[in-house]
């Protein structure tokens, strides 16, 4: 079993100071998906979406977000976690300031596409790391009730922060508003992270490419007969991955 990594020469203030920044790289990457909704409108009107395809918007990042999960949370273990969460956090921010300066529908959506990448590498990797720093009991019981709280405030936060900003700023400003968010998590992410250690060697390590694979393509193989997939055994599941 892994244990809690040691909290280093700045003692219980850099536990504490993890306790916050894990949970908020994981509000940056959930809020995304209400964030936007309050601007599409405005998005519409000015990049050339009609009614049928502004959908879309929403969802190039879910789609790619949830069909990556699998592929982050692997690579998180394989690859070293805080490695992980700063490429995570990279691709994020770029992908948002693609956003914000998009001029077309297809910038717009490639740009949503890869912030959806970003966000299934970021999302594992902060629950990864709160149960290898906090030890198990009342620690990581409050660490992860803190993370999941962050989670559930994304509906409110994301609405509110997108009507505010589009209203002052612009459609613009719910995508590069992701940019200065990102930017100070991924400092603290060097700071308050420990260095990862070596990479596995095993032949293991070609395992995220093919679980990027399988897990992309998951939801629509899974979609025909959701019922009966979730009666099957956890072995079958298994199975029917491998």
């Amino acid at each position: 079993m892994e244990t809690p990594s040691a909290p280093g020469s700045l003692g219980w203030n850099r536990e504490k100071a993890t306790l916050a920044l894990l949970p908020f790289a994981m509000l940056i990457v959930s809020l995304d998906q209400y964030i936007v909704i309050v601007a599409l409108p405005d998005i519409a009107r000015n990049l050339g979406y009609s009614t049928q395809t502004l959908q879309s918007v929403i969802s190039a990042y879910a789609v790619a977000s949830a069909g990556f999960l699998l592929f982050g949370g692997r690579a998180a273990d394989l690859l070293g976690r805080r490695r992980i969460l700063a490429s995570g956090l990279v691709l994020y921010a770029a992908a948002a300031l693609a956003g914000g300066v998009a001029t077309g529908p297809g910038m717009l959506l490639a740009a949503r596409a890869f912030q959806g990448l970003g966000g299934a590498l970021v999302f594992p990797t902060t629950l990864a790391l709160i149960n290898t720093t906090f030890f198990e009991g009342r620690a990581r019981n409050r660490a992860l009730g803190i993370w999941g709280g962050s989670g559930a405030a994304e509906l409110v936060i994301g609405v509110l922060l997108g009507g505010l900003l589009t209203r002052a700023f612009g459609w613009e400003a719910v995508f590069l508003v992701n940019v200065a968010l990102a930017g100070p998590a991924l400092l603290l992410a060097f700071v308050l992270i420990p260095r990862d250690g070596e990479r596995e060697k095993a032949a293991s390590s070609t395992y995220p490419v093919r679980s990027a694979s399988l897990s992309s393509c998951s939801p629509s193989c899974k979609a025909p007969d959701r019922a009966g997939f979730r009666r099957a055994s956890w072995s079958a599941q298994r199975q029917a991955y491998c």
